[in-house]
C-alpha cells in the first residue's frame, strides 16, 4: 500500500489531498477486505462517517468486479481532496462493464454497479491504453 499525504494532517475543506494506491493481484479476493481496511484508514480524518461507509461499500464493489470479471491484475487509487473522494479501479481488459438490473435468481450477484449508480455522486467508465477504469466520486458538498 502506498499512501501519499501532502501536508500530513486531516483532509478537510482547504486541506491538502491524501491518496491510497494499491495493486490488486489477479483473482485475489483477499484484497477486498484488505482494501476496505486501508480505505477506512485513509478516510479516518475525513470527518464524514456515513459517507465513509458508503465509500467502503462502493470500493468493495469495484474491486470485486475487477477481480472477478477479469483475469488480470488491477490498480486501485483513492484520493481524498478538499472537494471529496474519488476512487478509481483500473484493470487491463477493454470490455466495458454492463449496468444490469439483478433478478431475484441472481442472489447477491449483479448489484455492484447498481449500488454505485444509486449511492455515488458521480461515476463512470473511461478507456485507457490497455483496459478501462471504473470510478466514483463522493463530493464534500453533499456529505452529511
Amino acid at each position: 500500500m502506498k499512501r501519499h499525504g501532502r501536508g500530513g494532517g486531516p483532509t478537510t475543506a482547504g486541506a491538502p489531498s491524501a491518496q491510497l494506491s494499491r495493486r490488486l493481484g489477479r483473482a485475489d479476493l483477499r484484497a477486498v477486505p484488505e482494501t476496505r481496511k486501508e480505505l477506512r484508514e485513509l478516510l479516518r480524518h475525513w470527518g464524514r462517517p456515513g459517507r465513509s461507509d458508503i465509500a467502503e461499500l462502493l470500493t468493495s464493489e469495484l474491486v470485486t468486479n475487477a477481480l472477478v470479471h477479469t483475469d488480470r491484475d488491477a490498480v486501485l487509487t483513492a484520493t481524498v481532496s478538499p472537494h471529496g473522494l474519488r476512487v478509481e479501479v483500473r484493470d487491463f481488459v477493454g470490455r466495458r462493464p454492463r449496468l444490469r438490473v439483478p433478478s431475484a435468481d441472481d442472489g447477491t450477484h449483479g448489484r455492484g454497479l447498481v449500488l454505485v449508480q444509486a449511492l455515488a455522486d458521480a461515476w463512470g467508465v473511461r478507456a485507457h491504453g490497455v483496459g478501462k477504469a471504473v470510478w466514483f466520486e463522493l463530493t464534500e458538498e453533499t456529505a452529511a
